[in-house]
């Protein structure tokens, strides 16, 4: 297999046949019962990790306000858990401040899944993944990627690790130092994750099929789209009829449609510091809903129908979407 530098681009990969794997390994895999109504519903924030700051406290208490409403059977964190930059190790003390110190609320005390986002990757990475975080706080649980099986058969949510899809931070990083232990080769860790994701949607049984990464692929947001991930991941989607790619990374909350496919595209980054007056130019077509402040987002869903909502603050609601499927409908 050829070796790719961390200094050569993403149509280098392309070319080099990036789909053409070897040694695969299945993604983990999680169950997570429905309600026994057979509803599930689930908040998504990301961004957090500011020991409370940036309004931090806030969103955590409408989430437990919104949380005991609805019922949540679990929480959905899209990345960049603390910042700046990770954690330092198993033992730092950010862990508590930023997580298990301020997402208190009796309605909170499910299970968080959860993604790295690049901030992570810039401190001990493996610490996040350490076990010992989920001996002192049994919510948590992340890993690079995974799947969740729900209901079961009514969902799968597949997990997916971006930030060693994207070039800038291994030809770029600046100041950054960014933690590639596990990575390394980085054309033989994308090949065998792309894979594996394909892999995982293609035998899905599942009415809804729900991507999570902590990137981008459509934001009007400071960072805007992920280029690595319309070419690579996009792809997958679209080929395997995903329904839902729930991201962080831009500081917003934001609903895009896509006039190519019929995926929804939801940015749910408010969790803590949130970017005033950071948008780009959008069709008015695909752009549902953009909110350049903090906030957080549920999910409410049967084999049949999904609802979501985005909130502020304040708990006020500020958009929300539905959608349905005929049970004898094609997957």
């Amino acid at each position: 297999m050829v070796v790719l530098s961390q200094k050569e681009t993403l149509p280098t990969l392309l070319l080099l046949g990036l789909l053409s794997v070897c040694c695969l390994a299945e993604l983990q895999r999680f169950e997570h019962a429905a309600k026994p109504d057979g509803s599930l519903s689930f908040l998504v924030v990301g961004d957090w990790g500011r020991k409370g700051l940036y309004n931090q406290s806030h969103v955590a208490l409408q989430m437990g306000i919104i949380g005991e409403k609805l019922d949540v059977d679990f929480v959905i964190s899209t990345g960049d858990n603390f910042y700046e930059d990770g954690l330092t190790g198993e033992t730092d003390p950010a862990f508590h401040e930023s997580f298990s110190d301020i997402y208190t609320a009796p309605s909170l005390q499910k299970p968080w899944y959860t993604v790295l986002g690049n901030h992570d990757y810039r401190g001990d990475v493996e610490a996040q993944l350490s076990p010992t975080l989920a001996k002192m706080d049994n919510r948590w649980i992340c890993l690079r990627s995974f799947i969740l099986n729900a209901g079961p058969e009514m969902a799968e949510f597949f997990f997916v690790d971006t930030t060693p899809l994207v070039n800038k931070y291994f030809t770029n990083p600046g100041d950054s130092v960014y933690d590639w232990k596990g990575i390394l080769p980085r054309n033989n860790y994308i090949q065998n994750l792309l894979s594996e994701v394909e892999t995982g949607l293609r035998e899905s049984t599942a009415k809804w099929k729900i991507v999570v990464g902590h990137h981008t692929i459509k934001s009007a947001g400071n960072h805007g789209n992920t280029d690595e991930l319309n070419i690579l991941l996009l792809p997958i989607l679209e080929a395997y009829d995903v329904d839902f790619y729930i991201n962080g990374h831009d500081h917003c909350l934001e609903h895009i449609i896509s006039t190519e496919s019929p995926i929804q595209f939801l940015t749910s980054g408010g969790g803590s510091k949130a970017w005033k007056n950071k948008i780009k130019p959008w069709n008015p077509r695909e752009m549902k809903f953009y909110y350049d402040g903090q906030g957080f987002m549920s999910v409410e869903m049967t084999r049949t129908d999904v609802d979501f909502k985005f909130y502020d603050i304040f708990g006020n609601e500020l958009h929300k979407w539905s959608t349905s499927k005929l049970l004898g409908s094609a997957m």
